[in-house]
């Protein structure tokens, strides 16, 4: 491979790749001409995205990802840069215009493995020196790999493919003659996923590696089985893991398919044994037998699956996932919810006891979710990440389950992985995309305020920082109409001036159970709101985790209950209280779950709102219930089937649809989906759009038929900002 030669262009600072005499754009950091010092839609798309992070044995050097997008070209492009702990030199590895993605450092530190396309754009697995030299391609064949692992001792690698599931006579309907037809034919429910087709699984195979290449007759760890490993739609690698001695691979798998897989989250650990070939599931004793009366059509909460809860029987129902190894090889810990059926139960962080099988809850005193975690060189205490009253901290326990907060600041963490002695973070907030830090675990916060264990590493964004005026965010709490406290985060314009009345935005949380902590978006940007001259007020209303799980459970089969009194008790605090919020132009923004809270509002609002845009939102709860590929989510959250006419639970959550509402709708709506969006179908802001324009009321559709539940390419990301914007100054301005 030629050497590449990078140079510097104006004050784009795009990297060029010259490839003989034919150049080719690499691109790389921006730094746009900011104007005015305020933050647009096209200084968001040039800021660069922080990846996944991988740290040298030595623990004294990090390779991680980053992605630029390019607005013009339409696409983005993922590099590798190398930085030591110490926060010196940092170092591009990328040579190549295609994005090269997962670096991890293997043979003592001395080579980095990656992804990278080959000639013909198949993803494979690559090695090369740690300084970026002598690249050597080291697996091959026409599948993606999709993932790896490489296990302790590097014999041995763990890769990801998609598996081609068999044509039952879908495409053309199994008619040879008809190769130009287009139709599917379909006998199964969960016949398409998020944002394709279901055609294929994700499943793992085991390589032997000798040092240069990958062995050409892979071990299938499922066997003949035709499972989802890791699941869909966002798993990867870290839902497996290897065994200390590299003889074992714990994976994470739902061994379930079509309509038992569409109403059910109980994924189990299952352990393979390299040398005899057995397989053992670690969360259900061996003679477990699953009921088989299921209603598919109601919750699975009070049904016979659930049942062994009340037996005290630990079955591990619900979701299970990500497993680890101690490092002593004692005990693989993994998360776990406890419940089938509920996608946003608590996330416990449970230990397996190898010699015993006896599982321990270690989390039990943390009363929310655990997002992320890693075992302590030690094997007798764990870090994790979790939410807790709007942000997101690292967090120690031990084998006892004694918790104890190490982190402090107005910051959402959102990873944590082991460093040497440190611990090595991506930290964001409202103010600030993510970056690289290092924490010191034996150095804990000592209030809200310390963060005298913090260093940052990496500052990928330090010229958007220096450049732009940012908006302050300050919590506030108020009551609610039943006399609990909510936290709201309120963001303030850049040169914010209190003697002055703004328009002010009431935003709607997705999820439904994702918390409003310190997140940053490169779409829902609460900054670039409140630089379009807006307050926003953003509440942690009822089903949200971070204050306890009573908090959160209170909106499953009452979505239009406490959970909407508390978005308008905060705005109406707001309103109400602090001077500089202009009470005469409110507007309600959200998306999911927070469109969804639009459209209900529209109907129920008593003339708070001057406008409203709704994104990927429900408008009918009758369509989305059979519209929607995750029916535990419609069952659960639901309570089950609308033609349950005898359920007043059920038929409470129809009879509050949206849609029941729009003979009350008063004011302009905006309505925003996507059609490759398979969760919350298009044909629900179609629905809701014409309604508002056949009772007369102003209202724009924005619909965008590459795009799924998100907005993922810069020329679309960017419409969306432009439409946004115009439509709230239109009615607020």
């Amino acid at each position: 491979m030629n050497r590449t030669i990078f140079t510097i262009m104006a004050t784009t600072m795009l990297f060029t790749a010259a490839k003989d005499a034919d150049a080719q754009t690499f691109i790389g950091r921006q730094k746009p001409v900011i104007q005015n010092r305020t933050l647009s839609p096209e200084a968001l798309w040039a800021m660069g995205r922080i990846g996944g992070a991988n740290v040298s044995p030595d623990a004294k050097q990090i390779a991680y990802n980053v992605s630029y997008y390019s607005v013009a070209e339409n696409k983005s492009h993922t590099v590798i840069y190398t930085l030591g702990t110490d926060g010196q030199g940092e170092k591009l590895l990328t040579t190549a215009k295609s994005s090269e993605l997962s670096p991890s450092y293997i043979k003592g530190g001395s080579k980095i493995a990656f992804l990278a396309p080959d000639s013909e754009g198949t993803m494979q697995l690559w090695q090369m020196n740690a300084d970026g030299t002598n690249r050597q391609q080291i697996s091959r064949g026409h599948r993606d790999v999709e993932d790896y692992a490489f296990s302790p001792d590097e014999s041995k690698v763990l890769v990801i493919h998609t598996t081609e599931l068999p044509d039952k006579g879908g495409l053309a309907g199994g008619y040879n003659d008809l190769p130009k037809a287009s139709g599917r034919v379909i006998d199964e429910a969960m016949f398409r996923h998020w944002d394709e087709w279901t055609e294929g699984v994700p499943q793992p195979f085991i390589y032997h590696f000798n040092g240069t290449e990958l062995s050409t007759d892979p071990i299938r760890v499922l066997g003949d089985e035709l499972f989802e490993c890791p699941l869909k739609p966002f798993g990867g690698i870290e839902q497996l893991a290897w065994s200390p001695d590299s003889k074992k691979v714990a994976y994470t798998c739902r061994k379930k398919t079509g309509r038992d897989y569409a109403i059910s989250t109980d994924s189990d650990i299952f352990l393979y044994d390299l040398e005899s070939g057995q397989t053992t599931n670690l969360c259900k004793p061996a003679d477990y037998q699953a009921p088989q009366n299921v209603d598919y059509t109601r919750s699975l909460k009070d049904q016979a699956v659930n049942a062994p809860l009340k037996e005290g029987k630990d079955y591990n129902l619900g979701y299970d996932t990500n497993p680890q190894f101690s490092a002593d090889g004692k005990y693989i810990s993994w998360l776990s919810m406890e419940r089938d059926g509920y996608e946003s139960d608590r996330n416990r962080l449970c230990l397996y006891e190898v010699a015993t099988g006896k599982k321990t809850y270690v989390t039990e005193t943390f009363d929310s979710n655990v997002d992320d975690y890693c075992w302590n060189t030690d094997s007798k205490s764990l870090y994790f990440v979790g939410t807790w009253h709007g942000t997101t901290h690292i967090y120690s326990t031990n084998l006892k389950g004694e918790v104890k907060k190490l982190t402090a600041g107005q910051y959402d963490y959102t990873s944590v992985a082991l460093c040497g002695k440190q611990l090595l973070c991506g930290r964001q907030s409202m103010a600030e995309a993510k970056e690289l830090y290092l924490v010191n675990p034996k150095k804990a916060a000592k209030d809200d305020k310390d963060e005298t264990n913090v260093v940052q590493l990496t500052r990928e964004n330090q010229y958007f920082r220096d450049n732009i005026d940012w908006g302050k965010v300050e919590p506030r709490w108020c009551k609610s109409v039943d006399g609990k406290d909510i936290l709201s985060w309120i963001v303030l314009p850049p040169r914010f001036d209190p003697n002055k009345k703004y328009p002010t935005l009431l935003f709607c949380e997705g999820g439904p159970q994702s918390p409003v902590s310190q997140f940053w978006s490169y779409r829902w940007n609460m900054q670039i709101m409140a630089a379009n001259g807006y307050i926003v007020v953003c509440p942690n209303r009822r089903g949200l985790p971070g204050f306890g799980q009573e908090w959160l459970e209170e909106i499953s089969t009452n979505y239009t209950g406490r959970c909407m009194d508390d978005y308008k008790s905060a705005i109406d605090d707001a309103a109400q209280n602090l001077p500089y919020v202009d009470k005469d132009r409110l507007g309600c923004i959200g998306a999911s779950f927070g469109g969804f809270s639009v459209y209900w509002l529209a109907g129920n609002h008593d003339k708070r709102f001057k406008c409203f845009i709704s994104h990927d939102g429900i408008y009918n709860l009758e369509q989305q219930y059979v519209e929607t590929e995750e029916a535990w989510f419609t069952n659960w959250d639901l309570g089950g089937a609308p033609w349950h006419k005898d359920d007043p639970v059920i038929q409470r959550t129809f009879q509050n649809s949206p849609h029941k509402f729009v003979d009350r709708w008063d004011a302009p709506i905006l309505c925003i989906h996507g059609e490759k969006d398979y969760r919350i179908v298009a044909s629900q802001a179609m629905s809701a759009f014409n309604a508002a324009r056949y009772r007369g009321i102003p209202a724009e559709l924005l619909i965008f038929p590459d795009e799924n539940h998100w907005v993922l390419k810069p020329q679309n990301g960017i419409l969306w900002q432009r439409t946004f914007f115009r439509w709230l100054d239109r009615w607020l301005k």
